[in-house]
């Protein structure tokens, strides 16, 4: 029965690693293509062409034209770009912080854990949107604004969990060794925590950057973000609502649809990897 069960974890995990791997790679060719394309199409498709406006798409305009002739292609691939950028920055920067509150809350002693905790509390109980806006707001919009929202309105969960897995470190042996022979707490913290600790900031990374770019295009769709001249997905669907009623659908599906496969990649390969790393998530 064992042996059975044994064999049943080895095929989960084998079957975890290959959609893991597929996940990976897909994402990885999404990404290239995105970058590449946004490099390769330039900033001619972006020009308004009053000649060319309101075409369906076609072979020499894929994606159709918007009500000035601008490229929906061009504008589509350059929107995913930007907001890839600014989901990476959000994202990143979100995970740092993450990481060194939870690290502090676990090291620093109790006063230090009930001041970090209290303030996870407060930025969870406030809700996600309002938060980001009113933050987006307050340092003046734009993309510095939206980034620097994203930022501080995403740590709050991951810091919990890995707040949480350092507790629990800081009872293992070899810690406790350290303490024992005098080693500061910042050498704990990045010698012995912080290896430990870096699967799942990496599996957190990746499931914080899909929420970062629908936020980011949430927000630029309220009108909060940058400027209607930037290629903005948010920007670009905002815009189509206004013309959807006269039939030009490619305006918001194609957009919409980059959109949709961008953040469904990068979330399906963040729940692949956070069960192939937890090994509680096999339920076997």
């Amino acid at each position: 029965m064992s042996q059975l069960v044994t064999a049943q974890k080895r095929k989960y995990r084998w079957n975890e690693r290959r959609r893991t791997l597929i996940s990976a790679v897909g994402a990885a060719i999404l990404l290239a293509s995105i970058g590449l394309g946004s490099w390769l199409l330039g900033s001619s498709g972006l020009s308004v062409q009053l000649e060319n406006r309101n075409l369906a798409p076609s072979l020499s305009h894929l994606f159709g034209t918007d009500w000035l002739g601008r490229d929906m292609l061009s504008r589509t691939v350059k929107g995913l770009a930007l907001s890839i950028k600014v989901g990476l920055l959000g994202a990143a920067c979100s995970v740092v912080i993450a990481a060194i509150m939870g690290l502090m809350a676990a090291t620093l002693g109790k006063t230090a854990d009930r001041i970090i905790t209290w303030l996870i509390d407060v930025f969870l109980s406030v809700p996600h949107l309002v938060m980001l806006i009113l933050i987006a707001f307050v340092c003046g919009g734009g993309l510095k604004g939206i980034a620097i929202g994203i930022m501080l309105t995403h740590w709050p969960s991951l810091a919990r969990i890995i707040r949480a897995e350092a507790l629990q470190l800081m009872s293992a042996e070899y810690v406790l060794v350290a303490r024992k022979l005098g080693r500061s707490r910042y050498h704990v913290a990045s010698r012995h925590l912080a290896p430990h600790l870096f699967p799942q900031l990496l599996v957190g990374f990746l499931i914080l950057f899909p929420h970062a770019v629908l936020h980011e295009a949430a927000i630029t769709f309220l009108g909060l973000g940058m400027s209607p001249h930037q290629p903005a997905i948010g920007i670009i669907l905002s815009e189509s609502m206004r013309y959807l009623s006269t039939g030009m659908w490619w305006l918001a599906v194609f957009p919409g649809i980059g959109l949709l496969v961008t953040v469904r990649a990068f979330d399906k390969l963040g729940n692949h990897l956070r069960q192939l790393v937890d090994p509680r998530s096999t339920h076997l």
